[in-house]
Formats: C-alpha cells, sequence, structure tokens
C-alpha cells in the first residue's frame, strides 16, 4: 500500500515503492529466517521493520541491516520459535510518502519443497553419522523385511535417503548385501526354457512362477524389451498361442491389461530392461555405457535454441516467455526478480511433449511485475525484461496475450525448431549406437552364434536352415511361460523418419521427404495408389538414404494420399492443395519495412493480394483490431485494402498488422509504424554486468518512450545503440554515480541518474617503507616515508601515523582517522622531551587501510644544534607601500636551539608601533597604519648559540604625489619653447618622484606625450610652427600614481613681416648645459642639454674621455638642438665624468657632468659648477678651470647665458 502525502509531487520526485518485496517464509523450528525486500524512491526512503504480535527490539534474535552491493534492506530472525510465527510488515518513508507491505513467517516440520528434498536428506543423513559414532545400525526386526523391500524396488539415487529413513549408517556393507539379495531374487523369479532365431524372429520360452507377484490374476504381463536398442513390445504370458505379427505388432487385450494395472508405454531416455528379467552381462554393459554417453552428451551441449525475449504489455495483458532447448529436459528453472518461480494461479510453467518447448505464462500482469525474468537449464542461462505499461484509456480493454519469441514481424514456428533439433538428437543417438555396438560386437555375436544361458540347465545348440537360426533349450521345473518376439537383424531395412502431411499452396512448391536405415536401398512413390513417374510436375530424387518428392507447381488436382513402399515397408502422407489468402510480393516487401513519420503527419499502409473470395479484412494496431472514426481510414476492395492514420501522435507508436482470411486459411502481414518525438528519460535501475579494478560495465533499460524507435537512438558519450555502457578510467575500489541521457534528432531526454557502482572488490594496498626520522626537537619529531609499492589498483587517499615509546607496547594514532596524512611526511608534536620513540605508517586507499609498515628506528625528542638559516628564497627586499597601509614582513627560518630574533630599522631597534610576532620558524613585523617617516631599511637578526643570520628590506611608503607648481614659458631659441615648473610639494620627501610634459597642438584634438621620467624642473620642446597655439601640462609621478596636472597658459607666435634676412651662421653654443645626476642603483638615468650652432654641429658624447657614440649600451638623440643619452640600468661601471662635444666648421664647444650611483660606499666627485670652453677653429679662446668638490647631495645649476 503506498500513500501520498502531498498532492503533487515536485519534479524528479517520487514517493517510496517496491521494486522487491519480501517474500513469505518457511522455516524449520530453531534456523534462521531472512526477509529482504528493495526499495526505490526520490528522496531515498527510510526503511523499517514492524511485527504484529511484538516487536524487533531485541537485537540477539533480530537484525535489521542495508546491503549496498545489492541494495537489500535485509531483516534477519536467528534460531526461529514459535514465538517469531507471526505477520512482519516492511515500511519505507520519505518526506513525500510511505509504503508499507506485509508478509508472514511460518513454521514447518520436516517439509520441503520436491528440489530440495535431497539436500535435506542429506543433511539429516550426516546428523545421523555424527549421532552414531559408537556403531553402525543394521535393519533388524520388524522393519528388516519393509527396508529390504524398499532397497530392492529403488533406484540407486535412493539408496542415502532410504538408509536414513531407517537409521542406518554402514551404506558399503547394505550394498552388499543388497547385491546377493537381488542375485537370489533373479534366480528364484524365472529361468530360461528356450531361445530359437528363424529369420530375424527370436523366440524365448521363459520358466517364470506367477504366483510370486501379488496382483496378477491373469497370466499375460505386457513390458518392455530392449534388444540391440531397438524398445521392442514383449508379451510375458503363460499360454503357448501368444503369436507375433511379422511387422512386429502384438495384439492384446485392452481391458486385460488395464485389469492388471499394466499400460504399454515407449520410453525415450532409459535404455534398460523394464520387468523383473535380470539383464545380462554385456547387456548391463552396454546400457551402462549408452546411459553415460547419452548424458555426457546431453549435459556438454545443452544449451538454448530459441531465448527468451524481451515482451512489452500492458496491464491485465497476459505475457508469455518461451524457449526451445537442445536437448529435452523434463523440467527447467524459471527465475523472477531473484526468486524461483513455482505453477499456480498467477504463473503457468507447462513443457511439451517432447521436453525440448518450455513456457511460463504470467498472467493479469500488473506494474510490479515488471523486471528481468531468467531461465535455468543446467550450465545454461537466459533472461529479459518484462515491460508493463499503463493501459491506454483509449484502447478497447481487450485482454491480449503478449509474446517475445517474434522475428522480423511474424512469430517463430518453436514446433518446427522443435522437430528439426529432434532429427539432430536423433542422429547424435544414432551415433553414439553404432559406436557402442561396435565395442560390444564380440560379445553380442560369438562365432555367427547367439548365446543364453538358463539359471539351473544347460546350454544347447541347435542350428536351423536360416542364416542366423538356432535354438537353445533349457529345462526347468515349475509353471512354465512363452514369450516370442522379432527383432530387425543387421541386414533389415526401416523408417527413422516417415513421411508427414502437407498442406500445399496452389501454384507453389510441395515437398514429401522420408529417412531410411540403410543408404542401398531405392523405393517406389504412389499418389491415391498409381505409381508416380518423374514428369513436368513431379521430381523424384535419392541423396543417401533420405527419398525425396517435389511437385513443382501445385493445382487443385494434387491433393490426395501419397505413399512411398521400400523393401516391404511403406509410410504414407496426405497434401492438401489450398488456396489461401496470399499478398503481392512487391508490396509486401515495401509493407514490412518500418515506417516513420512526424507528429501530426499522416502515416497510410496498403497492400494487394489474391485468394479464393470471400477475403475477410482486418486491420491491427498493437493487437487491438481498428475500426474508421476521425483519425483512422479503412478501405477494402476485392484485391487490395489501404489503412490510412491521421495526424499521428506518439502513441501510435508501435505494431501494424493486416490479416486476411478465407476458407482455406489466413495470411498475416506485420509492420512497424514509428512517430518520431522528443524521448523520455532512460529507465532504471542500472545493473552492473561486471565490476572490476579495470572497469566498470553497465546496462539500463531503454527509454520508456524513445521518440524515435528502438533501433534508432543514440547515447552521449559515442555509446553504441545498445541500453550499456563500459567505463574502463576507474579506480579501484572506488564508487561512481553515472548520468544517462537519451539522444535522437528530435531532441535530448531528461538526466537517469544510476546508483553508485563499485569497481572491482576491494583490494587493499601494501605497507609503506618504515618512516625516517628528518629532525628531532624537544615538542616535535619530522618524519618521512615512501609510498607503498603495492596501491592495490587505486590510488591512496592518504595515510595514518602511529607511535609508540620505548618499552611499551601501545601503539597510539598521531593523526585523527577523520583527517589522514595527504603528504609522505608529517611533524609529530605530541612528544614529551627526553622520551624516545618509534613510529610505524599505514596506507588508506579506496578500498580501505592496509598493512602496517616496519617500525621506525628510535629517536630522542630533544633539540639539535642547528645554525639559524632562511626557508623562504622568496623574500622580497624592496617594497612599496601606500602611506596608511600596513607594512607586513614575514620570514620563515630553521635554528636550534630556539633563536633570539631582533627587528632593526636604519640599524635602530624598531619603535613600539612596531608590532612584532614570533613563531616556531617564523617571524613577523607588522605596521598597521604606515606613515612617510616609517620609510627606510628594516632588518632581522635571528641569533643563537650555532651563529645567527640577517636578512634586510627596504620598504618605501609614499602617496599619491601632488601636482607641480605654476608654469612659464620662454623662447630661447627659434623653433622651440623652454617650460620651467615650481617642483611638487613632495619632490624632498620622495626621489623617485619625476615629471610628465604633455603637449596639444592647435591642429590636433587629442594630448600627446612629449617627455618622461624628467627629475628637473626645466625641459625645452623642440619643432613648434609659427601660426600654431600650444597648451602643456606638466604631471608629477612617483611608485603609487599620478599627480593632477599642471596647465600652461597658451603659446601661439605669428610670423613677422617685413624682417629682413641676415646672416644666422655661428660657432656651437650650449644653451642649456648638463645637469648633474645622482640616480638610485638599478634605475634608468637620462641626461640631455641644447645646443645652438649654425651649420649644424656634430655632438659626440665621452664617458672618461672615451666615445660613447659606437656603444650601443647607450641610447644617444639630437633633435633639433636637443641632445639627450639614456642608461637604462645605472650601475657602478656607470659611474664618472660624461662630455658632449658639438663642433662645426666655426668652433667646437664641450660641456661635462658627473654621474653618482647610489647605494654604492664612499664617496663621488661631483662638478661644482658647468663649465664651456670656446673655440675658434682648433684654437682654445677662453678656457674655463674644472672645479670639484665633496657633495652628498644632488647640486642644481643654471645654464651660463651668454
Amino acid at each position: 500500500m503506498i500513500t501520498q502525502y502531498v498532492v503533487n509531487l515536485p519534479e524528479g520526485k517520487t514517493t517510496p515503492d517496491f521494486q522487491s518485496k519480501p517474500m513469505p517464509v518457511e522455516v524449520k523450528e530453531g534456523q534462521l529466517a531472512v526477509f529482504k525486500a528493495i526499495v526505490t524512491g526520490d528522496p531515498k526512503p527510510e526503511v523499517s521493520w514492524r511485527r504484529t504480535k511484538g516487536n524487533i527490539l531485541n537485537k540477539n534474535k533480530f537484525l535489521s541491516k542495508y546491503d549496498e552491493s545489492t541494495g537489500e534492506h535485509i531483516l534477519e530472525i536467528r534460531k526461529v520459535t514459535t514465538e517469531e510465527a507471526d505477520t512482519y510488515k516492511c515500511l519505507a518513508v520519505n518526506e513525500f510518502g510511505k509504503a508499507v507491505c506485509t508478509t508472514t513467517l511460518n513454521l514447518t516440520e520436516g517439509k520441503s519443497c520436491s528440489n530440495n528434498a535431497v539436500p535435506d536428506v542429506i543433511a539429516d543423513f550426516r546428523k545421523l553419522l555424527r549421532r552414531s559414532k559408537a556403531g553402525k545400525k543394521t535393519p533388524n526386526g520388524e522393519s528388516d523385511d519393509k527396508f529390504w523391500e524398499a532397497m530392492l524396488n529403488a533406484d540407486r539415487s535412493d539408496y542415502e535417503r532410504i538408509c536414513a529413513e531407517f537409521g542406518i549408517t554402514d551404506i558399503q556393507s547394505i550394498v552388499k548385501q543388497l547385491a546377493e539379495k537381488k542375485k537370489e531374487r533373479k534366480q528364484k523369479n524365472f529361468t530360461v526354457r528356450n531361445l530359437s532365431s528363424t529369420n530375424n524372429i527370436i523366440s524365448l520360452v521363459i520358466n517364470i512362477p506367477l504366483n510370486n507377484y501379488d496382483g496378477f490374476s491373469s497370466d499375460c504381463i505386457y513390458i518392455g524389451l530392449n534388444i540391440q536398442y531397438n524398445i521392442l513390445p514383449l508379451f510375458w504370458t503363460s499360454c503357448p498361442n501368444a503369436i507375433f505379427l511379422p511387422d512386429g505388432e502384438i495384439p492384446y487385450d485392452e481391458d486385460l491389461s488395464e485389469k492388471n494395472g499394466f499400460k504399454s508405454r515407449r520410453r525415450t531416455k532409459d535404455y534398460g530392461i523394464n520387468g523383473p528379467m535380470q539383464k545380462d552381462a554385456w547387456q548391463n554393459k552396454v546400457d551402462e555405457e549408452v546411459n553415460r554417453l547419452f548424458s555426457e552428451l546431453k549435459f556438454a551441449k545443452l544449451d538454448f535454441v530459441i531465448k527468451i525475449q524481451e515482451i512489452k504489455a500492458e496491464e491485465n495483458d497476459d505475457a508469455l516467455f518461451e524457449c526451445v532447448l537442445t536437448h529435452p529436459l523434463p523440467k527447467i528453472s524459471w527465475m523472477g526478480k531473484g526468486s524461483e518461480l513455482e505453477d499456480g494461479e498467477k504463473y503457468s510453467i507447462t513443457v511439451s511433449d517432447h521436453q525440448l518447448i518450455h513456457s511460463l505464462l504470467i498472467k493479469d500482469c500488473t506494474l510490479l511485475d515488471k523486471g528481468i525474468y531468467s531461465v535455468v537449464a543446467g550450465n545454461a542461462s537466459c533472461s529479459a525484461w518484462l515491460v508493463v505499461e499503463d493501459r491506454d484509456p483509449a484502447s478497447t480493454g481487450k485482454k491480449t496475450v503478449r509474446s517475445g519469441t517474434l522475428n522480423g514481424g511474424g512469430r517463430i514456428d518453436l514446433e518446427k525448431l522443435a522437430k528439426e533439433q529432434q532429427l539432430k538428437n536423433q542422429e547424435e543417438m544414432e551415433k553414439i549406437l553404432a559406436a557402442v555396438k561396435e565395442k560390444y560386437k564380440e560379445e553380442l555375436l560369438k562365432d555367427g552364434k547367439i548365446l543364453a544361458a538358463g539359471s539351473d540347465g544347460e546350454i544347447s545348440e541347435d542350428t536351423g536352415p536360416g542364416k542366423n537360426s538356432g535354438e537353445i533349450k533349457s529345462k526347468s521345473k515349475g509353471k512354465k511361460g512363452k514369450v516370442k518376439f522379432k527383432i530387425s537383424g543387421e541386414n533389415g531395412v526401416h523408417f527413422i523418419c516417415g513421411l508427414s502431411d502437407v498442406s500445399a499452396i496452389i501454384h507453389e512448391t510441395a515437398e514429401l521427404t522420408c529417412r531410411l536405415s540403410s543408404e542401398d536401398c531405392d523405393g517406389v512413390w504412389y499418389r491415391d495408389g498409381r505409381k508416380i513417374s518423374p514428369d513436368d510436375n513431379f521430381t523424384i530424387s535419392k541423396d543417401g538414404a533420405i527419398h525425396k518428392l517435389v511437385i513443382i507447381s501445385c493445382t487443385e488436382e494434387h491433393s490426395g494420399k501419397y505413399r512411398f513402399e521400400a523393401d516391404g515397408r511403406k509410410t504414407e502422407a496426405m497434401i492438401n492443395i489450398k488456396d489461401p489468402p496470399r499478398f503481392d510480393h512487391e508490396d509486401l516487401r515495401v509493407f514490412i519495412e518500418p515506417l516513420t513519420v512526424k507528429t501530426g503527419h499522416n502515416a497510410i499502409f496498403k497492400l494487394h493480394f489474391v485468394g479464393h473470395e470471400p477475403i475477410k479484412i482486418q486491420w491491427y494496431k498493437e493487437g487491438d483490431e481498428l475500426q474508421d472514426d476521425n483519425n483512422t481510414r479503412i478501405e477494402k476492395s476485392a484485391s487490395h485494402s489501404r489503412l490510412l492514420l491521421s495526424r499521428c501522435q506518439r502513441k501510435d507508436t508501435g505494431e501494424i498488422k493486416i490479416k486476411l482470411k478465407n476458407e482455406h486459411g489466413f495470411i498475416e502481414a506485420i509492420s512497424q509504424l514509428t512517430v518520431l518525438d522528443k524521448p523520455t528519460p532512460p529507465q532504471g535501475p542500472a545493473e552492473v554486468t561486471e565490476s572490476s579494478a579495470m572497469c566498470i560495465e553497465f546496462r539500463w533499460r531503454p527509454p520508456k518512450d524513445d521518440g524515435v524507435g528502438r533501433n534508432t537512438w543514440k547515447k552521449l558519450g559515442e555509446i553504441p545503440g545498445v541500453p550499456s555502457y563500459r567505463d574502463n578510467d576507474v579506480d579501484h575500489g572506488r564508487k561512481y554515480c553515472y548520468h544517462i541521457r537519451a539522444v535522437t534528432a528530435e531532441g535530448l531526454s531528461d538526466i537517469m541518474e544510476t546508483d553508485d557502482m563499485q569497481a572491482g572488490t576491494l583490494a587493499f594496498p601494501g605497507p609503506p617503507s618504515p618512516p625516517k626520522v628528518i629532525s628531532a626537537y624537544d615538542d616535535c619529531i619530522n618524519i618521512s616515508w615512501d609510498s607503498p609499492s603495492n596501491k592495490g589498483g587505486s590510488r591512496i587517499l592518504g595515510y595514518i601515523l602511529e607511535k609508540r615509546k620505548k618499552g611499551s607496547n601501545l601503539w597510539t594514532v598521531v593523526n585523527a582517522l577523520d583527517e589522514l596524512i595527504k603528504e609522505k611526511k608529517y611533524a609529530v608534536k605530541d612528544v614529551v622531551a627526553g622520551m624516545e620513540y618509534e613510529f610505524r605508517v599505514t596506507a588508506i586507499n579506496l578500498s580501505g587501510a592496509g598493512e602496517n609498515s616496519s617500525p621506525s628506528e628510535f629517536v630522542f625528542a630533544r633539540d639539535p644544534k642547528m645554525r639559524p638559516k632562511f626557508t623562504n628564497h622568496k623574500m622580497k627586499s624592496f617594497m612599496v607601500v601606500r602611506a596608511g597601509n600596513s607594512v607586513r614582513i614575514t620570514v620563515n627560518f630553521e635554528a636550534s636551539p630556539q633563536p633570539k630574533i631582533i627587528w632593526l630599522k636604519d640599524n635602530v631597534p624598531v619603535t613600539k608601533r612596531v608590532t612584532v610576532s614570533n613563531s616556531d620558524g617564523t617571524s613577523q613585523l607588522l605596521i598597521p597604519s604606515s606613515e612617510r617617516s616609517d620609510t627606510g631599511i628594516y632588518s632581522i637578526l635571528v641569533k643563537n648559540l650555532a651563529g645567527q643570520e640577517t636578512f634586510s628590506t627596504e620598504v618605501r611608503v609614499t602617496d599619491d604625489p601632488k601636482p607641480p607648481g605654476s608654469v612659464e614659458l620662454e623662447e630661447n631659441v627659434p623653433g622651440t619653447i623652454t617650460m620651467i615648473w615650481e617642483p611638487s610639494p613632495d619632490e624632498k620627501r620622495d626621489d623617485r618622484l619625476h615629471y610628465i610634459v604633455s603637449k596639444l597642438d592647435s591642429t590636433k584634438r587629442t594630448w600627446t606625450t612629449v617627455a618622461e621620467r624628467l627629475f628637473n624642473n626645466k625641459f625645452t620642446v623642440c619643432n613648434i610652427m609659427l601660426g600654431r597655439e600650444y597648451n602643456f601640462r606638466i604631471y608629477a609621478k612617483n611608485d603609487m600614481g599620478v599627480s593632477a596636472p599642471s596647465e600652461s597658459p597658451t603659446w601661439g607666435m605669428e610670423r613677422k613681416k617685413g624682417v629682413e634676412d641676415r646672416d644666422l651662421r655661428c660657432a656651437p653654443t650650449f644653451l642649456v648645459p648638463l645637469k648633474l645626476h645622482t640616480a638610485p642603483k638599478g634605475y634608468e638615468c637620462y641626461m640631455s642639454c641644447a645646443v645652438k650652432g649654425d651649420p649644424k654641429p656634430r655632438i659626440t658624447w665621452y664617458r672618461n674621455h672615451i666615445s660613447l657614440n659606437t656603444n650601443t649600451n647607450y641610447y644617444i638623440s639630437d633633435t633639433c638642438g636637443v641632445c639627450s643619452m639614456l642608461i637604462l640600468r645605472v650601475g657602478p661601471k656607470d659611474m664618472g665624468e660624461y662630455t658632449i662635444s658639438a663642433e662645426n666648421a666655426l668652433g667646437r664647444a664641450e660641456c661635462s657632468t658627473v654621474l653618482s650611483v647610489r647605494g654604492e660606499g664612499g664617496t663621488h666627485l661631483q662638478l661644482k659648477s658647468e663649465h664651456s670652453l670656446w673655440f675658434k677653429g682648433t684654437e682654445l679662446i677662453k678656457p674655463f678651470p674644472s672645479l670639484f668638490s665633496t657633495q652628498s647631495e644632488e647640486m642644481h645649476h643654471e645654464a651660463i647665458s651668454i
């Protein structure tokens, strides 16, 4: 019973339901009872068990558990007593509903099913053996006669059961006594009197005291005797007038046979002799050999010719599973949802007469019946799905039987396949018989005479007139009986397979076939008593022992009785010529091709046919007969029929069948209609077919509605068109969950999520290497280890580390069980200073914990002496911080014993506003809110008894720069503008501050940068065009960013008219001399000056009187008299005196400066004042001495104006 708590379920959510319900259990008192249930639902339901007459709180009696591998909820009841015999309930609850299922537990007294009878008896027999150690029981008293009677009449397989019932334990001695009693009984019951053979007719005269057998009021008994493996009837009689007909038939009185309780029967498996007559020695050997070979052949080759197929049925329909075996078997096992099925009201299990066709009929299918059904025959098995769907309300409700044995649109003829298999088995049996016959030929025939012996007489031979005739006589006392029977000799011919009646269709071919036991015999064919000769209509052929008659084109006059005769034997059959309905072959070929249409389109089926009129025409869809309605139109005529399905929907997908019927028969044709639409999700649950360390292979059921037809949908991940997948990318022991979608040309289905699947069985890792001690301290021991060589087929998830004190046997876990060690090293801090420890480690993979490693060497928890060293190799030696932000410097180190840590700023201990935090191996300096005054060099000193180590970091605290002051413009050289601006207020506090100059031309709309990285307050812009207006902006820039601009006044010039040309030639003159430069190490240095001269002078740069014009390490430019040189990264090698020389035809001028590099020790010579040298030609006109002084700050100078 299912109860739903809410009216509308959310999408993807379901109420609990039982996929497999717990079955009623019957057990003996004291045994274990087990209930199993499989529950579905989303979210996952909680499952509990209850009983009607009490509770299940006693954990020693009741055990409830869940098996993740099978998904089963299990209730075990141990040592069942009468108090536990009750009705039990299984409850499954989630937030959307509840499902309840009941079952019962009953006690039984020694009762069990037939399949388990032998194991129960054997178990009881073993108990008797255990209880009888003192001695062995033997039959005695009144039970002795009953025991030996049961043993004499029982098969060998029942000996243990009978001994167990009578409490007998010494089976071997009983078997020996039984053999002697059988021998005595044989001698007492009958003797051979007479044996004769004439023309393949053998007669036996045997004395039989019939009064020894109770229940025989007549002196005539009919039994079966196996002679040369042709089972023939044998007539026991005390009357000498028993007659055997030439063809082997025996006249007898049926009333007399029924009165005596005996019936004639033909055995197909047991080739032994029925009745009280004991087998001869050779006969016994032959029978045993034949039975053994036949059993081995049957069970070795037992398989399915036709396996059970998937069935799709609606509610209340009957589902029929059928299979065909290769060898006859009286019973096979049918399984459904993990339990064996039995014949009853719900299930009907049948087997054909020849025991080759086995059937399971499931009556009145419900949704609970859907699932996998399987059949087991010997070592062979097969399975198939039963899919039960809700019945369509629009259907007629007519109950149908759904079968899975369909092939290509038509039902498979199982009987025909079974008959073909019988012929194959018969051929195999004949080969076995021939082989055994050849093996025992010398014992069967000796010197051409048949030997027989009586029980109390001598053997005498009489040779008659026949070739193989002979007579043996033996005398005995008592009442006599005589028997005569006929067997076929080696030269006799008989039919192995006779003719069968044939129903042929007019104008088609008919064929009659039979098979003889000999290939050397010819025969004659007759029709209605007249001999048939080959002509245009009849063809007679012979292929070895097979004789065949073929009628090429049947007409009505060919109907009649046909007979084949060979060597005095004959076989007959009837041929009936009929004119049933028949389809046009071309139309049928087109019709059986599946038809695919899209939703909303029309589907048309049309077939032409011929046959004897009148013909009844019927159309079916999924087994339901169609009638004319709004969407269905059927056209019928004498020669064709047409079906039109308008505006097809997805539900119209299915089997379309046309059936034609007249008085001569009927014919059917089946096609398939597929209406394309979006598929529904695949159906679960997914079934794992293979789970190993390398892969997971599983399968699922296709979508309930795949939207396009079962043979055309495909899966994601390049999965073939079958609902299964093999995943080779798995870790051994790990669980996986998969999402599956169905994809068609019409769209993508929703997701089906599988349950967790485990890759293979649990495989644990091997032991890691013994741990090694890296270092040891008073409060910490650092150890490491290597991963195990055998990882168990899956990756290592982590490790568990254990420690043990010296002298103790107790191992304790170092890390928490839920916090595995990921790396192959660990710092053990839970140690006592001065104690000695050893360690071991265990690897954990997806399957669980593996073997422990060997212990490490013992180690003391005490500090070693170690000189301090810094372990963080990525520490910064320079850092820039915005004013107001925090300054944080972290240093990692190793030292032993614990060192003393000192922080310094500019070689002075830090102030109290600086916070210093020290811990094991780490020290941190923190300034919460920095100021510009915090700029400086911070150093850490780590010192202990073994030594000391220092590290320094330069910290620069700055902020966004303030803009420069006012800007003035002046023209010193035509075509140039010299800008002079007041410095930014931050220039004195930030030696890395520099300036950027931008220009706006009146003819352009964008600002362009004309100069960068200017460390002075003056700059000359060239290429100034008359008649244009110019605006300039000056920016201050440092490590934090760029300031707001300071704008210049607008500059504009017009060409003066009426000015006379004059001679502007002049010697070179430096308008703006070089400036002294002091640059930080590693930064750029930009030198520039302005020179005037006409013609344009040649510019040469020197460092320490060595020309730099060809040195690629310096970037030199000369643009409109502005000469500049750029050094990208200033170093100690760049220090010295730099000179620029300007020379033309009218003279030469020089200008010098000195470059100093900050950060290098010592003092540097700097030029105190700049100077110029004047030449006329090559003659020095006005020299200026060079004055040098020792300076520590940068000096600013103005150019000399002349």
